[in-house]
């Protein structure tokens, strides 16, 4: 290829798909917003509410940087993250048979915002070892469609890709379902061989991470059978 259509391919690409891309950010990073209002708003609404009942259940909203909110419902930590890139989806994943991303490949570049559910003791005593799950991410394109994949009801909800504009409305109901899901995904206690045996070394930093006396049971980590596959 000569020099001169090099340049012509690089200003082509650049007026096309990097354009393309820049769209699919921009609508990602308006959805991004929408959400961090939302979750402020609704942790004020909610606490408003539940002014009379217990302190200890009310909702804490924070904003951990540019791209990661959080929302602290009861002993459960829901973190809305933002990914700064555009990525496309790879040819084994079932969104390729959407007649929408059939009528236009340019349709399945996207932008993610995913949403991790933690136990709030977990950050608050950092936990190292403990896990947290991923139960749903959103996905948005230059013409801000959007469908969620996710676990059982995540999933069902949003089937509508290429159908719906991602609104307030959606954020909502996505939102929503998320705190709901994750207030029915219960701690499950680990099997016995799998804690009966532990080191010294293993269990002096639990005692000094979480400050239990040596009396207190170890080894609990948050599972479920639900657990989202990648």
């Amino acid at each position: 290829m000569e020099l001169n259509e090099q340049k012509l391919k690089i200003v082509e690409t650049l007026q096309d798909k990097s354009v393309l891309k820049q769209n699919v950010y921009d609508h990602t990073e308006a959805a991004f917003e929408k959400i961090r209002n939302l979750l402020a708003a609704l942790a004020r609404e909610i606490n408003g509410d539940i002014m009379d009942t217990d302190k200890r259940i009310r909702l804490v909203f924070k904003e951990n940087g540019k791209f990661d909110v959080s929302i602290k419902v009861a002993g459960d930590i829901l973190l809305f993250s933002m990914h700064s890139n555009v990525f496309e989806f790879d040819r084994e994943h079932t969104v390729w048979k959407t007649p929408y991303i059939q009528k236009n490949k340019d349709n399945s570049y996207s932008g993610i915002i995913s949403i991790y559910n933690f136990l709030a003791d977990s950050l608050k005593y950092s936990r190292q070892d403990d896990l947290g799950y991923l139960i749903a991410r959103i996905f948005i394109n230059r013409e801000n469609q959007y469908f969620v994949e996710g676990k059982r009801q995540m999933a069902m909800l949003f089937s509508n890709y290429g159908n719906e504009e991602l609104g307030r409305e959606a954020l909502k109901r996505i939102i929503f379902t998320a705190i709901q899901y994750s207030l029915e995904f219960d701690l499950l206690v680990p099997p016995y061989d799998s804690v009966k045996i532990t080191s010294v070394g293993q269990l002096e930093k639990k005692i000094q991470l979480s400050k239990m006396v040596t009396g207190k049971r170890l080894g609990f980590k948050f599972n479920s059978d639900d657990v989202l596959k990648e």
